[in-house]
């Protein structure tokens, strides 16, 4: 009996959101009287951190601080329509819609803060934390909860925004056949090294080096954690989860959960993983997204 060790390399170019029948996003965005503001989503956060995203994006075109933002997403019968959160599309095509949305909102905001200070709009700046100032004169400022009153119950302005992202249904040329199903793709590299024992055919990761292209990262950690977790579902896909007939006999398969077959922490192998930002020309303050991209690369690895 001995162990030998190998290693294999996968690349992939992965296309984010669908364009094949439109691929659009709503997200409405309003101030309550506190000068607390809420995003109003039909897109489902499944794990993947977008209501965090989504809160950064929307307090960074505001203006305002980030715990100032909720995001709810709690009913898409009552929410603005989205397509749904599949294809990787959800930094991307509903992150747009929040920063369309913000922009709507900050612009009824800068007016009424405008309006109290008796200065125009245009030369007013935000300054993050909760406060709106003449530019180049702090000291001439109001903040974000005395406009959000100020507007509710003096001025009569309601501070809200509509944003959707769009992107048109990407139609075949007839000449050539070519479309455009994405308007941006992502990029990663891995390579996976693996131990096989020649007499029972156990395959052990020994360890993983990745490299991923997903634009800007906007929140590092949640990327991190979201390429770790995709590794993991990986190496799931690739050497525990056996599809029917659950060879060699389907009796050998699970009958439930509990007999489900995943890997744990001690089958984790050491990862280095090296994200390349390089942003998009059309993702929210240059997103792309990891979505499934993370998972993708780590099968083929494997096998090879």
């Amino acid at each position: 009996m001995s162990k030998h060790r190998g290693r294999g390399m996968a690349s992939i170019n992965y296309p984010i959101g669908m364009n094949l029948g439109g691929d659009p996003s709503q997200a409405l965005v309003h101030s309550n009287p506190s000068g607390k503001f809420t995003v109003a989503l039909s897109s489902i956060d499944l794990g993947q951190g977008m209501k965090s995203v989504t809160r950064q994006i929307c307090a960074e075109t505001l203006g305002v601080p980030v715990e100032d933002v909720y995001v709810d997403t709690a009913d898409s019968d009552t929410g603005p329509h989205c397509m749904g959160s599949f294809a990787s599309r959800g930094t991307h095509r509903v992150g747009n819609a929040v920063m369309a949305a913000a922009k709507e909102a900050r612009a009824v905001m800068m007016e009424a803060a405008a309006e109290e200070l008796e200065v125009n709009a245009a030369d007013l700046e935000t300054d993050g934390r909760g406060n709106i100032h003449v530019k180049g004169a702090p000291h001439r400022s109001i903040s974000t909860r005395d406009v959000a009153i100020a507007a509710q119950f003096k001025q009569g302005k309601t501070i809200s925004g509509r944003g959707i992202f769009l992107v048109p249904l990407s139609q075949v040329d007839p000449e050539t056949g070519e479309m455009s199903p994405a308007t941006c793709y992502a990029h990663a590299c891995l390579v996976a090294e693996v131990e096989v024992d020649d007499e029972t055919g156990d395959v052990a990761m020994v360890r993983m080096d990745s490299a991923y292209e997903l634009g800007r990262a906007l929140n590092p950690r949640l990327v991190e954690q979201q390429l770790v977790g995709g590794a993991w579902m990986g190496i799931s896909h690739a050497l525990y989860e056996t599809p029917e007939p659950y060879y060699p006999d389907p009796r050998n398969g699970p009958r439930d959960f509990v007999e489900y077959l995943m890997p744990g922490p001690g089958d984790i192998c050491p990862h280095d993983i090296a994200v390349l930002e390089r942003p998009a020309a059309d993702g929210p303050f240059g997103a792309k997204g990891p979505g499934e991209m993370c998972a993708n690369p780590v099968l083929p690895a494997i096998a090879n």
